[in-house]
């Protein structure tokens, strides 16, 4: 699954949570809702859960449920919750018929490039919390009840 795919279905899983909180949600149940796999989902959701975003109840009617207010929730949490690289990942080959001075002065260039961009993208990803989403896409958080 791609980091933006991961993102988005993350963030989808996350409203739908803050839309029918405080009740416990069962993956299949957010699953069905946002149309992605489960067993996906449920990987996600872990990776969220380890970071203090959601928290797993157990017992019969368990699930998940935002463990914090959809205000204090932020993209770029929610991504480096998810990814464990950043967006922009160069994979260095030094071949292609270059000579390796040359390789590895376009490794160079991109790499300052995507560390410029990669910066960027955070502070953006920083300014923009799931409550704006929430506020974007017209869903109503049972969270700020």
């Amino acid at each position: 699954m791609s980091a933006s795919t991961k993102l988005s279905n993350s963030v989808k899983a996350l409203c739908f949570l803050a839309e029918t909180f405080p009740e416990p949600q069962s993956s299949v149940s957010i699953s069905e809702k946002i149309g992605v796999n489960a067993s996906k989902l449920r990987k996600l959701l872990s990776l969220l859960a380890k970071n203090d975003i959601v928290e797993s109840v157990k017992g019969t009617n368990g699930g998940f449920i935002l463990k914090k207010s959809p205000k204090k929730i932020h993209l770029q949490e929610i991504y480096c919750s998810i990814e464990d690289r950043k967006a922009f990942h160069l994979h260095v080959n030094k071949e292609n018929g270059h000579s390796v001075d040359t390789t590895q002065k376009f490794n160079d260039y991109f790499l300052g490039l995507f560390a410029d961009v990669q910066v960027d993208i955070e502070k953006k990803m920083m300014k923009i919390s799931l409550n704006s989403i929430l506020e974007q896409v017209g869903i109503f958080s049972a969270y700020n009840k």
